[in-house]
């Protein structure tokens, strides 16, 4: 049975008072038994046997009464030492997964993160202490990502950059006319680094909560139709099939137009990048799914591409993250699509998952929440 910090405190003290009382007694009566016989040795003569009884009591009175002062005295100092060296240990131990959690808060504030605290206890120190080491944990992978973000953003940004530098150095060293194509070039790139810093942005925005949404009755259904229709285009060229599939009427949700037109783009999109030529994509939609309570509008993307491999599932949602060559920075996007989608979503009161094999396809299923709408 694992006690609290505040029954050990009380079991710690019962057993401070059942030492000092089982020792009260047993000094009483050795004292006392000693006493007497003392007494017996040293007043028991003829004066003390021939004087009355209530003389005897007195004179008895009178010896106890002398010699217990000293005793009391004396067992006070033991009793009251003994209790503060009791006290003074069980602080200590009790204090003891405190002082180690401070020690490490101490490192921590020094800015060493790779602290972890043994967890000894299943008390309130070992639940702190466990808090404390999953709290650094998230630290060392906030710190992680913050680090992976910038090397990711420089990197993103130096291409275009070097490209633009290229063609304007090298149209200043030939000091010739600067045919249109170049100029169409330089302008490409200065639009690619304008989606980036854009998207950086609003994923910025939604990842520190304080993306705004423009919230509104809309038909979910009447949108992903338009949607596809967009899209539709670009899936010919790529000779995959893509249709919309719904058991049911209009599905109607509070969401943002925009923000949610831009998650099932950018899945979409995926799924035509990532689907070799004559592939499928599906988009199927669903009303009134229950999941843990809650009432769903369910949005399946479904697709028979190149699929993900089970151990970079967990990562797909990460900024700039891409699965191996096949999602590089030309035929990936900037890696951003996916998490940006993961955070609207989520904005939403929603959220997304994802099953995929390698070979076999990939579904990507958006819940969004449909309140008190029927």
């Amino acid at each position: 049975m694992t006690l609290t910090v505040r029954q050990k405190i009380f079991v710690c003290m019962g057993l401070l008072v059942l030492v000092i009382g089982g020792s009260h007694a047993i000094t009483n009566q050795v004292y006392m038994g000693s006493l007497f016989d003392q007494f017996r040795k040293e007043e028991i003569n003829a004066a003390f046997l021939n004087a009355s009884p209530g003389d005897q009591v007195e004179i008895l009175k009178t010896y106890v009464l002398g010699k217990m002062e000293f005793f009391w005295l004396g067992k006070w100092v033991f009793f009251l030492a003994t209790g503060l060296f009791f006290s003074l240990w069980i602080s200590g131990v009790l204090t003891l997964p405190l002082r180690k959690l401070i020690a490490a808060i101490e490192r921590v504030a020094q800015g060493d993160l790779e602290v972890n605290v043994p967890v000894q206890s299943k008390d309130e120190y070992g639940k702190v202490i466990q808090t404390f080491n999953d709290m650094t944990l998230r630290l060392r992978e906030a710190e992680d990502a913050r680090r992976r973000l910038v090397a990711d953003v420089a990197h993103e940004l130096r291409t275009p950059l070097s490209i633009m530098q290229l063609k304007l150095e090298n149209a200043q060293q030939a000091g010739q006319y600067v045919p249109p194509e170049m100029l169409l070039r330089l302008h490409d790139e200065v639009i690619r680094l304008s989606l980036l810093v854009e998207d950086l942005h609003v994923l910025s925005l939604a990842e520190a909560g304080r993306l705004a949404l423009d919230r509104k009755p809309l038909d979910l259904t009447a949108r992903l139709k338009q949607i596809v229709e967009d899209v539709k285009m670009e899936a010919d060229e790529n000779g995959l099939e893509i249709h919309l599939s719904s058991n049911t009427g209009p599905v109607t949700v509070m969401a943002d137009p925009r923000r949610i037109t831009q998650v099932f783009i950018n899945l979409l999109t995926n799924a035509i990048r990532y689907t070799p030529e004559h592939g499928k994509i599906s988009v199927e939609i669903e009303d009134k799914v229950m999941f843990r309570n809650t009432v769903y509008a369910r949005v399946s993307v479904i697709d028979t591409g190149i699929g993900i491999a089970a151990e970079d599932l967990p990562h797909l949602f990460d900024r700039f993250y891409r699965v191996e060559k096949a999602r590089s920075r030309h035929t990936g996007g900037t890696g951003l699509g996916l998490s940006i989608a993961h955070h609207f979503v989520r904005a939403h009161g929603g959220f997304i998952h994802v099953a995929s094999q390698p070979n076999q396809g990939t579904i990507f299923t958006v819940y969004l929440p449909l309140g008190n709408h029927p």
